[in-house]
């Protein structure tokens, strides 16, 4: 039987170093808080929100923001932002898959790239429309496999450990048709948009030195194979290298993604 209560510890701490990226998804959170459409006075969640960039963009509209996520060190780094930038916002340690709200209680429930690792998609999306009003919002950002870093967790994956039974993958919530059946007949007016946004770096071995120093995942397989095998660890560099240069131009790594939105009925 699988053990999600050790899956979600271990990603607890996978995702403590992530911090570190906060300058650059904090440039694709504008793009979600307005396809989402938020406007003063709404009151919006944020869930998995990482280090607070899509609660407090949604906060310098004058939004009322409650936000959440698995990590402590990221609560903690999303805090110090809030109060740095000068909002009041609610943010507390939750799991996405038993949210500490009450029913039908928020105008919109965002997500940038966090919901996504839950490992029961079913459950992640029950809690996130649950407490979502009817005739809200749910909009969120996620990484579609063909694009750079769903092919970079495909790789990742590839030389890593399998994911135990039950667990859903990321890349498949940057599938439209996917999207779609999880959502059913829950949500209306289903519309996606892609965006994208830069990663500064001088080279593409300059990029996956930081994916591997702060992306969890990514440290996690660098660990093993240093242990296990170095060999195959220097063919992982590699073709992390390869992938990374696909995407490498004016010393930028481009990273597009996939947004999503829908009102519960």
């Amino acid at each position: 039987m699988t053990d999600f209560a050790a899956i979600k510890e271990n990603a607890r701490k996978m995702w403590s170093t992530f911090a570190a990226f906060e300058t650059v998804t904090g440039l694709a959170a504008p793009e979600l808080v307005k396809f989402a459409g938020v406007q003063k006075g709404d009151h919006v969640l944020d869930v998995g929100c990482g280090t607070g960039v899509v609660a407090v963009t949604a906060a310098q509209l004058g939004a009322r923001v409650t936000a959440s996520d698995l990590t402590p060190e990221l609560v903690t780094r999303a805090r110090e932002n809030s109060a740095i930038s000068g909002f009041d916002i609610d943010f507390q340690i939750a799991d996405v898959e038993q949210l500490p709200y009450e029913n039908d209680k928020f105008d919109f429930v965002l997500s940038q790239f966090g919901h996504m690792f839950a490992p029961r998609a079913e459950l992640a999306v029950a809690e996130m429309l649950r407490v979502l009003k009817p005739g809200g919002v749910i909009a969120f950002s996620t990484w579609p496999p063909e694009l750079l870093t769903g092919r970079l967790f495909i790789l990742t994956g590839k030389y890593g450990s399998p994911p135990p039974a039950g667990v859903s993958s990321p890349v498949d919530w940057g599938k439209v048709e996917v999207i779609r059946e999880r959502l059913g007949e829950k949500v209306k007016h289903i519309s996606f948009h892609r965006a994208q946004y830069g990663n500064p770096a001088m080279s593409p071995s300059h990029m996956r030195i930081l994916l591997e120093k702060y992306i969890g995942p990514v440290t996690a397989v660098v660990k093993r194979l240093e242990e296990d095998n170095p060999d195959k660890l220097t063919l992982f560099r590699s073709e992390v290298d390869v992938l990374l240069g696909e995407y490498f131009e004016n010393n930028t790594v481009i990273q597009s993604y996939l947004m999503t939105r829908g009102i519960k009925l």
